[in-house]
C-alpha cells in the first residue's frame, strides 16, 4: 500500500503547477492533501478527479480557508470527518477513511507563526488532537496519520535550530507533545523509522533560495501505529520538483487494504 501526504497550500494553483499530472504517476493507493484552500464544489473539474480515485473533501466554513481530501483507489468503508472540537471541525482540518485492515487520515495542525492567538488555536488544537490519539489506542484496528503538525520534533529536523527555539514549530512543549505521542504513547515516526539522515526536509520557506539550500524544516508526517512498524518498506521525500512551500511524503506499507 503507497500512500502520500501533501500540503498543497492552495489546490488550485498546485494543480496549475502540475500537482495531479505528478500524482497519478504514482501509483499510490491513497493520497492524503491538506490546506486545500477550496471548497469541494469548487473543485469539481475533471483535473481534480483523476481517472480510478475516489475524492473526498471535508471543507473549512469559511472560503479560500483549510480543508483537508483524501483520494483513494479503495472504496473505503467509511468517512469519518471531524474531531468533534470547534478549531478542527469548523476548519475542515480532519478527515479519515476506514478501510478493512487500515484507517487512514489526513489532517493539518494549523500555524502558530502569526503570533499569540494563533499560537494559543495551534496548542488548544493539539490538545483536541492529543486526545483522539489516546483514543484510537483503545480501539482494536490499525491507524496511518497523514498531514502537517508544524512541528519540527528533533534537532536533526530544522536547519539552523538552536536559533529557533523560541519560534513557534520548535517550541520545548511543542517538541515534547511530540515525545509523548512518539514515546510514551508508542505511535511511530514513519518516516524516521526508516530514514535517520540529516537535512530531510518537507517545508522551505519560500525566500533566499532556501529550498536550493536546502534550509528548511520537517513539518509533515505519517505516524502509525505501533502494529505497522515492521510493515514499513520504503519512505521517502519528493523535492525534485516544488508544487508548493512543501514537499510530498511518500511511504509503502506491507499492508493489505
Amino acid at each position: 500500500m503507497r500512500v502520500i501526504t501533501f500540503n498543497t497550500q492552495g489546490i488550485e494553483l498546485a494543480t496549475e503547477l502540475g500537482l495531479f499530472d505528478w500524482l497519478v504517476q504514482q501509483n499510490a493507493d491513497v493520497i492524503c492533501l491538506q490546506n486545500l484552500k477550496a471548497k469541494e464544489y469548487q473543485l469539481d473539474d475533471e483535473r481534480y478527479h483523476p481517472e480510478g480515485y475516489n475524492a473526498y473533501f471535508f471543507d473549512a466554513w469559511e472560503d479560500g480557508y483549510s480543508g483537508v481530501a483524501i483520494y483513494t483507489k479503495h472504496l473505503p468503508k467509511a468517512i469519518m470527518t471531524g474531531l468533534g472540537f470547534e478549531l478542527c471541525d469548523q476548519h475542515g482540518r480532519f478527515i479519515q477513511a476506514d478501510f478493512e485492515h487500515v484507517s487512514v487520515s489526513s489532517l493539518c495542525v494549523p500555524s502558530g507563526l502569526k503570533g499569540e492567538d494563533a499560537q494559543a488555536a495551534k496548542e488548544a488544537f493539539m490538545d483536541g488532537l492529543l486526545g483522539h490519539f489516546r483514543k484510537t489506542l483503545r480501539k482494536r484496528r490499525e491507524f496511518i496519520f497523514c498531514g502537517s503538525l508544524n512541528i519540527a520534533h528533533k534537532t536533526v529536523d530544522l536547519s539552523n535550530w538552536y536559533a529557533n527555539q523560541t519560534v513557534s514549530g520548535f517550541l520545548p512543549h511543542e517538541r515534547e507533545w511530540m515525545d509523548e505521542i512518539f514515546e510514551e504513547m508508542g505511535f511511530v515516526d514513519a518516516f524516521r523509522e526508516l530514514n535517520k539522515a540529516e537535512r530531510q526536509f518537507t517545508w522551505w520557506p519560500d525566500y533566499n533560495r532556501a529550498r536550493s539550500l536546502n534550509e528548511g524544516a520537517r513539518l509533515d508526517y505519517q505516524i502509525t501505529t505501533a502494529n505497522l512498524r515492521k510493515t514499513i518498506k520504503n519512505a521517502r521525500i519528493f523535492r525534485e520538483k516544488s508544487f508548493s512551500e512543501h514537499a510530498p511524503l511518500i511511504i509503502d506499507y506491507d499492508v493489505p487494504m
